[in-house]
């Protein structure tokens, strides 16, 4: 007999749970920097990722899966929300651990999806990178989190776990000292988190900070790459092998507590891939971290949810990372309250067929000077102090030919429509140091 039953609602058809029955856990997980093209099933060819793929391989890859920002903390803030982050004055990454601004952190006001899911009789526990505030009331613990391993920055050395640092490795408040290879703590600390809450529904937010910067690694995962020559390749290669391996422990642990078809399960990036730095791979698209185009934007995308989902479906329509939040509540039977004011959106009725349509009818990016908006296949990006440039995305995905010019009312059309957007959000709550400094602060 199946633990879940199946109703009607007026958003279309929608997994659903009765009251005596176990509602489904979620896994969220997030890498941290990680490119278009850096794992298998994105076309990746040196670097085998195959308990990622397999999600892809289990559920669902979104071909034009985007996050709301090219940088960490303000897609975190979309994130954990459903809601445009510039909304809530979340829109730039805070600066060095250790010079963020006094405003900096995800807005009280605001309701993450912990906070949702929590009321509904779910364990919820972080573990990884939060890098939404510093000061204690934003602490993860504060914002509907039962358990949190992890640090509160925005990087953190792979090889140094000490205790005392500006950016310690908490457990709850307090810190500790870590061993471990950090991806190896933070795989670890998720399968310790699942097995001590198999028999309650969980939520399990792992927000791994692999494959960003520094480039450390060990020789256990270095020795895998003798054939790659140039030596960053190799580090990243590691420790991307490494994000695959703790991704792995963490599926099998489900299988091994027969949770996988309870457990649905998100796999992104938070934005795309450094590559100057790091030798991440965003091609075929244009542009990397830090950039509205579409090298910045789009990331790995995967959903699963064995039973609910069908396996090995390539979804093309534009997704968002702020869908997650919706997505969730939905498949545990909760409800969003009609004020929230959500911009993300149940995907399920657009996966199940329940709904044919398109779940967007536009996706829009703000980061400070830079802006975006894509709307079907066409995307107007404007870089800052120049005109605004329009790609077609279906005939151009490398954004190559600027159709501006010889498209003016569809150029005319997306720019009435992104300020229409714009007007709704406010002004940055604090400023990185580099646009403090241009403005002679």
């Amino acid at each position: 007999m199946n633990r879940r039953n199946f109703f009607l609602t007026t958003a279309g058809l929608i997994p659903a749970v009765s009251m005596a029955a176990r509602r489904p856990n979620i896994l969220l997980i997030v890498a941290d920097d990680l490119g278009w093209e850096d794992l298998g099933v994105q076309g990746c060819k040196d670097v085998p990722t195959p308990n990622i793929n397999s999600i892809a391989g289990s559920g669902v890859r979104f071909t034009n899966g985007y996050v709301s920002c090219p940088v960490c903390s303000p897609t975190r803030a979309g994130l954990m929300t459903g809601r445009y982050q510039q909304r809530f004055g979340h829109e730039l990454n805070p600066g060095p651990d250790g010079e963020a601004d006094a405003n900096f952190g995800l807005p009280l006001k605001e309701t993450t999806l912990a906070e949702r899911l929590k009321p509904l009789g779910y364990a919820t526990g972080l573990v990884g990178k939060w890098h939404l505030g510093y000061r204690p009331q934003l602490h993860p613990q504060k914002r509907g989190f039962d358990e949190f391993f992890g640090f509160l920055g925005g990087a953190h050395p792979y090889l140094t776990g000490r205790a005392g640092r500006v950016n310690a490795i908490l457990r709850g408040a307090a810190p500790v000292e870590e061993p471990d290879y950090l991806t190896d703590a933070f795989a670890r600390e998720a399968v310790s988190f699942i097995e001590r809450h198999r028999k309650e529904p969980f939520f399990l937010y792992l927000a791994f900070n692999a494959v960003h910067n520094p480039m450390q690694t060990t020789e256990k995962y270095l020795s895998r790459f003798n054939s790659i020559q140039d030596e960053r390749r190799r580090t990243y290669a590691a420790m991307l092998s490494a994000l695959d391996e703790g991704v792995g422990q963490v599926l099998a642990r489900l299988r091994e507590a027969r949770l996988e078809d309870d457990t649905l399960i998100f796999f992104v990036s938070d934005n795309g891939g450094p590559t100057r730095q790091t030798t991440s791979r965003n091609g075929p698209l244009r542009g990397q971290k830090g950039l509205v185009f579409e090298g910045g934007i789009r990331v790995p995308f995967l959903m699963q949810w064995k039973g609910r989902l069908p396996p090995g479906k390539i979804y093309d329509h534009p997704v968002i990372a702020l869908d997650i939040h919706p997505t969730a509540v939905a498949a545990v039977g909760g409800t969003i309250p009609p004020g929230a004011a959500l911009d993300g959106v149940n995907l399920l009725p657009h996966l199940t067929g329940a709904a044919s349509n398109a779940p967007h009818a536009a996706l829009y990016w703000r980061f400070g000077l830079p802006g975006a908006i894509r709307k079907g296949d066409w995307k107007m990006v404007m870089e800052g102090a120049g005109p605004p440039q329009l790609y077609h995305l279906g005939e151009d995905v490398r954004e190559s030919k600027d159709l501006a010019t010889s498209q003016p009312e569809k150029l005319k059309e997306l720019e009435a429509d992104y300020r229409a957007w714009n007007r709704q959000l406010i002004e940055p709550r604090w400023q990185t140091r580099r646009l403090r400094r241009k403005a002679g602060a």
